[in-house]
């Protein structure tokens, strides 16, 4: 078995995307695209979920992907590291509207590997993480310039 101190492995993020009418447009595609050519991030997984107005879901291959001119996505052809797995698509599912798809990635934050790799090679442990929404963000600055106003 590998140690995890001989792995040089970034922190390990996930999220889900909703196209509420059920329509991606693939205008983000090509900014994850390079962001895996860059070597910023590297996919892991990914699965598209499409919920029907009934409720029912179902989970798109690369092939009915390409209908929505997503076919540049057949770069991650039979890549997927079994992250993701049935009760994930299932909780994702339960998390759409209904006439929604749904995209879910999984990815490693490569640009942080050597760092991330010697905070575990020197005993450090994560103990805490998160993320800071964007509208939060914006929010937090709007209120900041109106107080300096």
């Amino acid at each position: 078995m590998t140690e995890p101190d001989d792995l040089e492995l970034g922190p390990i993020d996930y999220l889900v995307v909703e196209y509420p009418n059920g329509e991606p447009t693939g205008e983000a595609l090509p900014y994850l695209l390079d962001l895996v050519d860059q070597g910023v991030i590297r996919l892991l997984d990914f699965a598209v979920v499409s919920k029907a107005e009934d409720g029912s879901a179902t989970a798109l291959s690369l092939d009915e992907l390409a209908q929505y001119g997503a076919d540049q996505l057949s770069v991650f052809a039979g890549a997927g590291s079994g992250l993701l797995d049935k009760e994930d698509i299932a909780e994702t599912a339960a998390i759409l509207s209904p006439g929604a798809m749904g995209a879910i990635l999984v990815y490693e934050n490569t640009w942080a590997a050597p760092f991330a790799t010697a905070l575990r090679k020197s005993g450090a442990q994560l103990v805490a993480n998160g993320r800071i929404a964007v509208n939060d963000l914006i929010a937090a600055l709007d209120e900041a310039d109106e107080e300096n106003v």
